[in-house]
This record gives structure tokens, C-alpha cells and sequence, in this order.
């Protein structure tokens, strides 16, 4: 069987679709458990199981690829690029607007997939296939659009080019947080300019991988461009090395944590392969005096909560001026308790699901519990959730210091510690002595104010007066230690190309 029964029952709940039969047979259709490797499923002897964090069931077993599969995937991406790397920019758009289409006509079935394995509600992950496919459909028409230059020089005789070709083959390597946003930000433009990919999934989420590449392979996207190749938690370290230090490779791609990019940096440094690297986050949310308290409170809801706290640029860290700090706290405390629900992702209504696994309830635990025992206070939440082992309840805590855990290190939860603040000059302060810098936001309707703060938070994206700030039209990334480059929006295909300059003499 492609996939056990617990992951089959899940796929074949009522969807929007002519009638039910069909509804199976599709979600079937994108249900694999081997890796893609040069246009063809490939079984190592080896699989490693992959949980539902909603109920800690086994979903089904997925290959787990090790040096052998990983060579292979390097030799076919390797002799894919000799010929993807001259396919015209227009049949290269024509085959990415293919996979984004069929993103967008099996989307359910795909949300109900990131909904199995990582446990976000089904809203969300209906919001994550349209972001993500919203990336191919961006790419293909950025391909069209990858344009040189004729530079004038002094010399009468000569001609001076620039021209943009493919760095060759690229590792991508993505989070679970966003299993198949992640993958199509990175490969999107990777393939828009040429370059061939082999995706590393997360442990925790390989199945939205796997029937991306079911997607690429009816899209015609040729054998070898996409290889997908999922591994266990145990074989990471081989993988993640084999794949960025092997000759073949130009350019490492991933998402994750700081540490772990720094890893990852290390092993790209020995043979200078071009890097991407979008890393963690501590994202300050400010609420200046002058700032609406409705419009504050209802973007700090929906910054801090999506996916549980789980995304790399919510909220972590809410500094709050203290003429309008306990009108923000009441409202705050009010919204969480009236919007969220804490349950199933399947279930109708919720808006809270799991979080990915023990490890990270723990981690949410032990930085309420540090911060209650220095004196916090807890306005709403505060504890595990009945609901099941991996759900933790949206957390407001007030009278927070930035001597506490929760305001020192990135909870990645649905915790929200406010810490308030006298004037500007100590709120910016505050906010950008982290070693990190990725998103950052503010509130305030003071023109003069909004620009000095825009220009001195040390961040990689600021929204202003708004808590959601992605868009694939918009470039992704961060400053200090949350990372290298940039995603999305025209930039990032940039990060797929070498400039090479050309000089023509004896004209």
C-alpha cells in the first residue's frame, strides 16, 4: 500500500469535489512513500514512520534515503542540467504554470496531507497550498524575465556583456512549519532560472514533499530536475552533509534554525558554494502610545497564532508603551479567548492544532514556568490543553522582563509575553539586541515615528500597522544572525544565477 489506513481515512473526508469516488482516487494518487529520484519512485530497503501530532498515530512509513539514494539523486540532477539549463525561458515558465494549475486543482487534498503531518487546521493549510503554488505561478513568469546587460566602455573596439546563467545543481533543504510553502519559494526560482533541485524534506513532514513531486511529474517537469529525497531524523546528518558538500552541488538552499545553518555554512565555506540561508527569528512586536489598541490587538492575534506560534517570523517578544499597555493586555486577552480554539485540525472551527511534537510543548512549558517564578503573569492560558499531548493553550502572560527566557530565546509557540516600555529610545533598544533580525512590527499612528522606527529596526522585513507581512511578490529574509539572501519576489530567482560578463575585443 502507498500509505496506511490512518492516512487514507483522513484524505477521504468530504471535500468540495464532484462526488466522492473521485475525491479518494486523487488523494491516493498523491499519497507516496519513496523518493523521487530522476522522474522515478525509488524504494530504499530502509523506511522511517511518520507521525500525526494531533494524536501521536502513525500515518504511514516513508523511505528513508541514506548516501546510496543521495548519489543517485546527485547524478541525475547532475546530467538534468546539461539540458534544463538550455531549455528556453518560455518552455521553462510553460512547465511551472503546469505544476502551479494542478497545485491549485488538488489543493484540498494537498492541505488535508499538511494537515495529517504537521497538524495545522485545515484553513491554514488550504492558505499554505495557495501561497505555495501562488510561488511557481510567480517564478514562471519571472523566468521570461531573466535579463542581461550591455555595459558602454571607453574602448571603441570593444563590447562589454553581462549575461545570467544557472549556478547548476541545488540542495534545498526545508522545515516542517511550511512543508510545501518552503519547498516551491526555493525550487520555484530555482527552476525559473535554470538550475536543477534535490529536496531534503523534514522528518516530521515528507508527504507534502513527495506529492509535490507526484504534482512535477504529471506537470512534465523532465526526470532529474526535481528529486525529492526524505530521510529520518537519524540519517539527517549524513544526508544534510552529503548534499552540501559534494563537488557536483553550486548552491546550498535552506530554512531552519541558526545553528543549524551555521552547520551547513561551515560545510559550504570548503568548496565556496553560493548560499541561502533564512535562519531564526525573535520578532519584536511594538504598540506605540499613538497606536488604535483595536487594530494592535487584532494583528498581534494573528502574527503570534498562525500555526500555533510556529512560524519564523511571529511574534515572540510584544513591547508595549505603558499609556496604552493594560487597554492592549484586556484587549488582547479578550481576543484570544473569543477567536481561538484549541483542537483537532480537521475539526471544524479550530484554529489552534498541535504543535509538531513533545519536544516543543516542553520547550513552551518550561518558558511559562520561567517566567511565572520571576514574577509574570498569566492572563489567559498558561498550561498543556486537555486536548491531547501536544497541544499547549494560547498563553498571555503580562509584567514580563527581557531578563526572562520567553523574551531571550524564540519560544516557536502560542506564547505571547509582553513586556512594557517607557519611551521609543528603549523600546528600539529592547528590540534589536538579539543577535538575530528577520521580521519585526509595529504599531503606530504617528507618520514621523513610523518612518524613523521602519529604518531603525534591525530586521530583514518590518510591517507597519499589520501582522501579516508575507507575500511572494515580496522578498523573504533577514540581517545578523537570521540569515543570507533573499526569497521570493524578483530578487530571489537572483539567487539562482551567476553574472557573468563577457568582453568582445578586435570590433
Amino acid at each position: 500500500m502507498i500509505a496506511r489506513l490512518h492516512l487514507v481515512t483522513i484524505l477521504r473526508l468530504p471535500c468540495r469535489m464532484s462526488s466522492s469516488a473521485s475525491a479518494a482516487a486523487l488523494s491516493q494518487s498523491l499519497l507516496r512513500s519513496a523518493a523521487y529520484v530522476g522522474g522515478s519512485w525509488l524504494r530504499p530497503s530502509t523506511s522511517f514512520p511518520v507521525l500525526d501530532p494531533a494524536t501521536g498515530a502513525e500515518l504511514t512509513k516513508v523511505a528513508d534515503c541514506g548516501p546510496q539514494e543521495c548519489g543517485e539523486a546527485l547524478r541525475a540532477a547532475s546530467v538534468a542540467f546539461q539540458t534544463w539549463r538550455d531549455v528556453s525561458a518560455k518552455e521553462r515558465s510553460v512547465l511551472l504554470r503546469k505544476w502551479y494549475d494542478l497545485m491549485m486543482e488538488n489543493k484540498e487534498d494537498l492541505a488535508r496531507i499538511i494537515t495529517a503531518e504537521n497538524g495545522k487546521p485545515m484553513k491554514e493549510a488550504l492558505g499554505e497550498i495557495v501561497y505555495a503554488a501562488g510561488f511557481l505561478e510567480w517564478f514562471s513568469e519571472e523566468a521570461r524575465r531573466i535579463y542581461g546587460d550591455v555595459i558602454s566602455v571607453p574602448m571603441k573596439d570593444r563590447r562589454a556583456l553581462v549575461l545570467k546563467q544557472p549556478v547548476g545543481v541545488a540542495t534545498i533543504i526545508t522545515p516542517w512549519n511550511f512543508p510545501s510553502a518552503m519547498i516551491t519559494r526555493k525550487v520555484g526560482a530555482a527552476l525559473a532560472a535554470g538550475c536543477t533541485v534535490i529536496v531534503k524534506p523534514a522528518e516530521d513532514t515528507p508527504l507534502s514533499a513527495l506529492a509535490l513531486a507526484e504534482l512535477a511529474h504529471q506537470a512534465g517537469i523532465p526526470a532529474g530536475v526535481f528529486n525529492v529525497v526524505p530521510c529520518s531524523r537519524q540519517n539527517a546528518p549524513t544526508v544534510g552533509e552529503l548534499l552540501c558538500t559534494h563537488p557536483s552541488v553550486g548552491k546550498i538552499s535552506f530554512t531552519g534554525s541558526t545553528a543549524t545553518g551555521k552547520i551547513l555554512l561551515r560545510y559550504a565555506a570548503d568548496s565556496v558554494k553560493r548560499v541561502s540561508m533564512e535562519l531564526g527569528g525573535h520578532a519584536p512586536f511594538i504598540v506605540f502610545d499613538s497606536a488604535n489598541v483595536d487594530q494592535a490587538a487584532a494583528g498581534a492575534l494573528a502574527s503570534k497564532f498562525r500555526n500555533s506560534g510556529q512560524t519564523c517570523v511571529c511574534s515572540n517578544r510584544f513591547l508595549v508603551q505603558k499609556g496604552i499597555h493594560d487597554a492592549f493586555v484586556r484587549k488582547l486577552s479578550e481576543l484570544m479567548s473569543r477567536e481561538l480554539r484549541v483542537g483537532n485540525g480537521f475539526a471544524e472551527g479550530v484554529t489552534q492544532g498541535p504543535l509538531i511534537n513533545g519536544k516543543a510543548v516542553q520547550k513552551v512549558e518550561q518558558h511559562v514556568s520561567e517566567a511565572v517564578s520571576q514574577g509574570a503573569h498569566i492572563e489567559t492560558g498558561g498550561k498543556r490543553s486537555s486536548v491531547g499531548k501536544n497541544f499547549f493553550e494560547p498563553t498571555l502572560l503580562s509584567n514580563v522582563t527581557t531578563k526572562m527566557l520567553c523574551a531571550r530565546e524564540e519560544t516557536f509557540g502560542p506564547l505571547a509575553p509582553v513586556i512594557k516600555f517607557d519611551t521609543e529610545e528603549e523600546a528600539m533598544a529592547i528590540a534589536n539586541s538579539v543577535s538575530v533580525g528577520l521580521a519585526g512590527y509595529f504599531y503606530s499612528q504617528d507618520p514621523s515615528q513610523i518612518w524613523r522606527v521602519a529604518e531603525r529596526l534591525e530586521v530583514g522585513m518590518v510591517g507597519v500597522n499589520e501582522g501579516l507581512l508575507s507575500s511572494v511578490e515580496c522578498p523573504f529574509g533577514g540581517v545578523k544572525q537570521s540569515g543570507i539572501g533573499r526569497e521570493g519576489s524578483k530578487y530571489g530567482i537572483d539567487e539562482y544565477l551567476e553574472i557573468k560578463y563577457v568582453c568582445i575585443g578586435g570590433l
